[in-house]
């Protein structure tokens, strides 16, 4: 199935030759290019859109700010001349930040990895044993209750009377104590490693010092942790 995809930027130039790559690309659909973000909130509305080409510097709201008002979010490439914004395109979980001028060949490797997330998030519904114990948590952050499957989190991180959950690359950020939400998850599968952090054992990159890498997140061990951490994850290996 190809990703459907909408263009959002103000360069002629630069629509072309976006539209044409997607044109070029056999995995994607261009549904519509918008010059703007107002426009381009129109057809989310209208049209499902599994993929963005966002521009970071757009007329009347930018990429950014466009992203922060969105209730549901499709995956996003950003397309932009100014590389200093990297660090906040992939803080708004972009899948790739694309610096113009770019390849045919650079733009091809973003797609594939907006592909294989695609890939990797319907084969998580799709096989899923039937009848078997319950596999996910319902979440209720920002007045709606999310289905979150166990294995799709990375980590849970505390802050104050709130806990930011983090799964693929979607932060849901809901009320209540770490200790509760702990008990609510799979044994065997999360361990706290701080007072602070859960992680998933299998969203383990790996291990450096006092530190577990997850993507591209380090997560401190805690001191009065790290002994039940390596007892636990010398079990599971």
């Amino acid at each position: 199935m190809k990703l459907r995809s909408l263009i959002i930027e103000d360069e002629p130039p630069a629509q072309e030759i976006l539209s044409g790559y997607i044109r070029d690309c056999a995995q994607l659909e261009l549904v519509n290019i918008c010059p703007d973000a107002l426009e381009a909130l129109d057809i989310l509305r209208k049209e499902p859109i599994d993929l963005i080409f966002l521009d970071i510097n757009l007329p009347k709201l930018s990429g950014l700010n466009f992203l922060k008002i969105l209730d549901r979010t499709p995956m996003v490439i950003f397309t932009t001349a100014y590389p200093e914004y990297a660090v906040e395109g992939f803080d708004a979980n972009a899948i790739d930040y694309l610096v113009k001028p770019f390849s045919f060949e650079r733009f091809l490797k973003a797609v594939n990895k907006a592909v294989e997330k695609d890939r990797y998030s319907q084969n998580q519904v799709e096989t899923q044993p039937p009848d078997s114990r319950q596999d996910f948590i319902l979440l209720k952050a920002d007045k709606k209750l999310y289905k979150v499957l166990f294995s799709e989190i990375r980590y849970i991180e505390s802050t104050g009377d709130y806990l930011k959950v983090l799964y693929l690359d979607k932060i849901l950020v809901v009320h209540g104590t770490i200790n509760g939400f702990l008990e609510k998850l799979p044994p065997g599968e999360f361990i706290r490693v701080h007072k602070s952090f859960i992680i998933s054992i299998n969203q383990i990159n790996y291990i450096e010092g006092n530190q577990i890498r997850i993507v591209s997140t380090f997560i401190p061990i805690g001191r009065s942790y790290k002994e039940e951490v390596y007892r636990c994850l010398n079990h599971s290996a």
